[in-house]
């Protein structure tokens, strides 16, 4: 999605934001693409430097219990160094972001935080109200399937062209999506510095909490050789993590056409609060 200049082709960018459908929301970000097919493995490389001594994988009389048929997906603060958009004023902020970063599909506002291009963390702190919309400006619902199409946008925070479709300045000039006639606000959305959760790269978990309860600690095989020992705690969630789903949160790929890995019927071991 990128080019050799590391800049994303704005045209393109209509595709990366759309594969919010397939994921939803988590409460503190969102994985970009990370319920896309299969990367092929991925090869994740341990991130911080890894403890002098792995914790083991559960023993045979360890307290807690196999989970299987689970799909792991994972999740990333959102980088606005991969957006386009023009630098706006945000409430909550002193500086200014790009807006795409900020109000579509595959910013902050769906992802819960990103990472600025200062490298300081930021949060969306309110959602506001409106919802989300398509790309040509129809409403779209999370609770119904998005029965109304893939989201694209917050329900403001943009400028409708003269067909009523979704655009936005670009910051080296023009539009997204042709020429802005109309600017629609966003009322009640808000931001803050800051990430939104402590979560820690290749630590932390979002889950299900009617299947793995919040606190839980889970062991992953798959991840055995991320330099955690495939350890991690369950801190999150998501409207989009429901069942034996599980999406590991990690630190951003090297670009956004990196989906992250996605594995199917995979086993987790969980121990849940007050058995460790």
């Amino acid at each position: 999605m990128r080019s050799a200049t590391g800049i994303v082709d704005p045209r393109r960018l209509l595709g990366v934001l759309a594969v919010a459908l397939a994921v939803g929301g988590t409460a503190s970000a969102l994985a970009s693409a990370s319920s896309g097919p299969p990367s092929g493995g991925g090869g994740l490389a341990p991130t911080g430097s890894a403890p002098s001594k792995t914790p083991p994988p559960p023993g045979k009389h360890a307290r807690g219990a196999w989970l299987r048929s689970v799909t792991i997906t994972e999740y990333w603060p959102a980088p606005e160094s991969w957006f386009v958009g023009r630098l706006v004023s945000a409430p909550g902020l002193t500086g200014k972001h790009r807006i795409d970063w900020l109000y579509s599909a595959e910013g902050v506002s769906m992802q819960g935080e990103g990472i600025g291009l200062d490298g300081r963390t930021y949060h969306i702190d309110a959602l506001g109200s409106g919802g989300w919309i398509t790309a040509a400006g129809k409403p779209t619902n999370p609770s119904k399937g998005w029965a109304g199409g893939p989201p694209f946008w917050r329900a403001g925070g943009y400028w409708r062209t003269r067909a009523g479709a979704v655009t936005f300045p670009l910051q080296a000039g023009g539009w997204f999506a042709g020429v802005g006639r109309r600017y629609v606000p966003l009322q009640g959305v808000s931001f803050a510095p800051g990430p939104s959760l402590p979560l820690r790269p290749l630590q932390s978990i979002a889950v299900d909490p009617s299947v793995i309860p919040l606190g839980s600690r889970v062991y992953i095989p798959a991840y055995r050789h991320d330099g955690h020992g495939g350890w991690f705690t369950a801190q999150d969630t998501g409207g989009a993590i429901v069942g034996h789903r599980v999406d590991v949160y990690r630190s951003p790929p090297a670009s956004a056409g990196d989906p992250g890995q996605y594995l199917t019927g995979q086993r987790v071991f969980v121990i849940k609060p007050g058995s460790h």
